[in-house]
C-alpha cells in the first residue's frame, strides 16, 4: 500500500491544450502495471479544453459548477454536478466550464503505452460557442 499526500501544489494547465485559466490538481499516477490517472481540474468560466482523444476512454465526474462537454460535429451538452461523462476511445471531444459558471471535475483515464491523451487544435469560439443540446 502507498499512501499519496495531498500536498502538492495546483498547477495552472498548460495554454498549449487549455483555453482560459484551468487549475490542476493530481490525484493518482498508478504505478505499472496499473494504468490509471486522475486529476482535480476546475475550469474558470469561459476555460475549456482543446480538442483530445484518449486511447482507452475516459471519465469526467463532475464534482461542482456547470460545465460543458462537446463532440466532433455536434452541439455541447451541459453538465453539472453529480453528472458523470464517459467519453470512448478514440472520440474527438473537448470539455470545460459555462461562460459564466466555474466547473470542476475528476477526470480519469488509463496510459496506454505511457499516454493518456493525444491533443489536437484548440476549440474555436464558434464550437464554444454552439447553443448546447
Amino acid at each position: 500500500m502507498e499512501i499519496f499526500t495531498s500536498d502538492k501544489p495546483s498547477r495552472l494547465a498548460s495554454s498549449d491544450w487549455f483555453t482560459g485559466r484551468v487549475w490542476q490538481d493530481p490525484i493518482i499516477e498508478a504505478p505499472a502495471p496499473a494504468r490509471v490517472r486522475a486529476l482535480r481540474v476546475t475550469f474558470e468560466p469561459g476555460a475549456r479544453t482543446a480538442w483530445h482523444t484518449h486511447p482507452l476512454g475516459q471519465t469526467l465526474h463532475v464534482l461542482s459548477g456547470v460545465g460543458l462537454v462537446g463532440l466532433r460535429g455536434a452541439a455541447p451538452r451541459v453538465i453539472r454536478a453529480g453528472d458523470t461523462v464517459w467519453i470512448a476511445p478514440g472520440e474527438e471531444h473537448w470539455h470545460g466550464a459555462t461562460a459564466d459558471r466555474m466547473m470542476c471535475h475528476l477526470a480519469i483515464q488509463e496510459a496506454l503505452d505511457g499516454s493518456v491523451a493525444e491533443w489536437l487544435e484548440h476549440v474555436s469560439d464558434a464550437d464554444y460557442g454552439r447553443t448546447p443540446d
